[in-house]
């Protein structure tokens, strides 16, 4: 094949790519018995789409398919875990090996440079200063040796997870969701920690901000074809990001095809972030059931870990804070 014929295909495959958020024909998204768009079923937003623009691509809103490909390779290279480590303490430190991950292997087909779109250097907005102090501070005591599992931090605990949500972020692996929907509600069943978010559709307003839950409290309704969440109330322990007690997140969801969800939501939380931000996120269709996620069932590791710090304190008790 001739160079130009080679470049005039390359350009051919290259125009959907940002047209694919395009509002879709009212005939080519599935639609519910009252005429909603029909998000029912299982999704995945498993994705090599950095979260934050790399340094190296400041200023670029979008890959070339070309740097897409090389970004992606090189992202898969640098995570592989069956790489074995220089040291037997670098191989324990792995922990997991390969086959446990489920990243994905491209970027989202949109070509983004990171899953931040706003504000357009596509990076988390600063944290306020009282937010850096506070995450100063958990770091602190996650940095001590435990005395007992309930001094581990939330995620070791496994009661809650920054990649379940919400917002929906696409983590290391479990990067499914199941949703579930009627005309009065549609509940998402998380596959990370397995948790089961309920949304109601019915109008009802927030609940009082006295009460406070691990997921917020979420309240949706229709603009027009896109589904839009409103969730507040979230518990002072759950730091999306540097997040405090007062985030407040929208979500809005829009089928662009009968496979393919747009999802933006935007962070409102100005006493954690110096200005509001705002993600989005591709979750396609796949094919199930999504199994029960276990974590903290039966999990011996914990008791190794409360053993290890034990050992660290008889060995070198003077470097104890």
């Amino acid at each position: 094949m001739s160079r130009s014929l080679v470049l005039l295909a390359a350009a051919v495959l290259f125009v959907p790519v940002h047209v694919s958020a395009q509002a879709p024909s009212a005939r080519t998204i599935p639609r519910t018995s009252d005429g909603r768009p029909d998000f029912e079923g299982i999704w995945n937003n498993s994705t090599l789409t950095p979260f934050e623009r790399p340094r190296e691509f400041a200023g670029k809103e979008f890959f070339s398919p070309q740097e897409a490909a090389e970004f992606a390779k090189t992202a898969m290279e640098r995570a592989n875990r069956d790489r074995r480590g220089a040291t037997a303490q670098e191989d324990v430190s792995g922990s997991y090996n390969e086959a446990w991950f489920d990243r994905g292997s491209k970027v989202y087909p949109s070509l983004r440079t990171s899953i931040v779109v706003d504000p357009a250097n596509g990076r988390v907005p600063a944290l306020t200063p009282a937010a850096r102090d506070a995450a100063a501070t958990r770091a602190a005591v996650d940095a001590h040796r435990p005395e007992g599992p309930e001094e581990f931090n939330l995620q070791v605990q496994c009661i809650i997870w920054p990649t379940a949500g919400p917002p929906m972020v696409p983590g290391p692996y479990n990067n499914n969701y199941q949703i579930v929907q009627t005309r009065d509600s549609i509940a998402i069943n998380v596959e990370m920690i397995h948790d089961m978010r309920i949304i109601p559709l019915d109008g009802r307003r927030h609940i009082s901000s006295s009460i406070r839950e691990w997921m917020g409290d979420s309240a949706g309704h229709w603009d027009g074809d896109t589904l839009v969440v409103d969730t507040t109330n979230f518990t002072d322990k759950t730091h999306f990001r540097g997040s405090d007690r007062n985030l407040h997140l929208i979500e809005r969801l829009r089928l662009i095809d009968p496979n393919t969800i747009q999802y933006r939501f935007t962070v409102d939380d100005l006493t954690a972030f110096v200005e509001p931000w705002t993600g989005e996120i591709i979750m396609s269709r796949t094919a199930g059931p999504i199994y029960e996620y276990a974590c903290h069932e039966a999990n011996y590791a914990l008791v190794d870990m409360l053993r290890g710090a034990r050992a660290e304190e008889k060995a070198a008790p003077s470097k104890i804070r």
